[in-house]
């Protein structure tokens, strides 16, 4: 006899499991426990076989019913309603999406959060949309290529976009999902990138506006703070932006950024001028408690936006003109060009790869000596600009 939802709801568990049957293969097994599980029992190939249709109520008579006409169409057409579904379970497995998600989990541990927040943003906008749901051996160039050029309708160049989806691509050719990298192909048809330069300030006279407008800026103390600090020190933002207390060792004068949190992953020191240093101390006495010198003001287990550099350099008057990154350009030039430190010691301290005569890297500890004496001689020099004092003529290149 055919059931109804009445006789399901008043169904009673007993000591053992038992069945109550629909009829064309279909029952609910009903358990001790109470669990009401829906199943389909069908021959195939001369073998008595079932599969499980969830769980009643969560699927309902009806919807029970419709799997099991799914179900018996597929066993007449000689397909294994089994066999089918675990296909379907491998396809899942097999997407680009969860492809990319165990790419991810794999390598952005080594990333800074910046860089990894930034790539999986540009997978779920830019990429998933398009084939996220395709199998990953199933993906030609043509559906990559389709992905690309919205990112380049809206004014942006792809090739990021292009690189990272070879990278999950090699990711499952590695794991034996698929056997070919249709992202390789694409490099020669996306538009050229244009060569981006920040905007920075290398003429001294403008340098010393500068300088002063930052000793003028109304903003938070932590804020004023890190402005202060990063022309001293002309780090990468991301890196001072997610300077600790623990890296800082006020004895020595020395900042040791750890290789995580490197763009080229070496870790890295930072001499500290004394200028530096009595900014930082100033800046203990509020944040010092904390695990970040410049903590975010709604709570201090982040650091401050990144954003918050362009916001202030556009409040100041400098949008376009200049910014954070823009001081790694002011320093390289005037240390070279004004104060004459020679370039091996000013590639070193922007933690650019710095090679011997021998073609080895040099470690981060090399020439720390000459490094602290060229970054005390640029914080006077800077202050000596925001002072007013007599500037040295900037000496443009032949």
């Amino acid at each position: 006899m055919a059931l109804t939802d009445t006789k399901i709801k008043n169904v009673k568990s007993k000591d053992k499991p038992y069945k109550l049957n629909d009829g064309e293969g279909l029952y609910l097994l009903v358990n001790p426990n109470g669990g009401r599980w829906w199943r389909f029992r069908y021959s195939f190939d001369g073998r008595e076989k079932g599969i499980s249709l969830g769980t009643y109520p969560d699927v309902t008579l009806q919807a029970a019913r419709d799997k099991r006409t799914d179900a018996r169409r597929l066993v007449a057409s000689g397909v294994d309603p089994s066999a089918k579904r675990k296909e379907g379970k491998a396809d899942v497995i097999n997407t680009f999406r969860h492809v990319a998600c165990e790419w991810f989990s794999k390598i952005s541990y080594t990333w800074v959060p910046e860089h990894a927040g930034t790539t999986w943003r540009m997978l779920e906008r830019d990429i998933f949309p398009f084939i996220g749901e395709k199998s990953i051996n199933k993906i030609a160039p043509g559906d990559v290529l389709a992905a690309l050029r919205v990112i380049e309708s809206r004014g942006f160049a792809a090739h990021r976009a292009c690189q990272v989806c070879g990278q999950v691509f090699r990711f499952g050719i590695a794991s034996g999902l698929t056997a070919a990298d249709p992202s390789m192909t694409l490099k020669d048809v996306l538009r050229k990138k244009q060569k981006e330069h920040f905007p920075s300030i290398i003429d001294p006279k403008e340098l010393a506006v500068l300088l002063r407008a930052i000793d003028g800026y109304h903003g938070t103390f932590i804020i004023k703070h890190a402005f202060k600090l990063l022309p001293l020190v002309f780090t990468r933002p991301g890196e001072l932006r997610h300077m600790e207390w623990t890296e800082i060792d006020f004895k020595t004068g020395l900042w040791a950024i750890p290789a995580q949190k490197m763009k080229m992953r070496q870790p890295h020191i930072v001499p500290l001028s004394r200028q530096a240093v009595e900014i930082l101390q100033s800046l203990h006495q509020v944040t010092g408690s904390g695990r970040y010198c410049f903590p975010s003001i709604k709570t201090g287990e982040r650091t401050m936006s990144n954003n918050t550099f362009a916001v202030v350099f556009n409040t100041l008057g400098y949008k376009n003109t200049m910014c954070a990154h823009g001081f790694r350009s002011t320093a390289r030039t005037l240390l070279d060009e004004v104060l004459q430190f020679a370039p091996h010691l000013i590639e070193h301290q922007l933690s650019h790869t710095v090679k011997d005569t021998n073609g080895r890297a040099y470690n981060r500890t090399s020439h720390i000596e000459e490094r602290k004496r060229m970054m005390q001689t640029w914080s006077d020099y800077l202050f000596g600009l925001k002072a007013g004092c007599k500037i040295v003529p900037f000496r443009k290149a032949a």
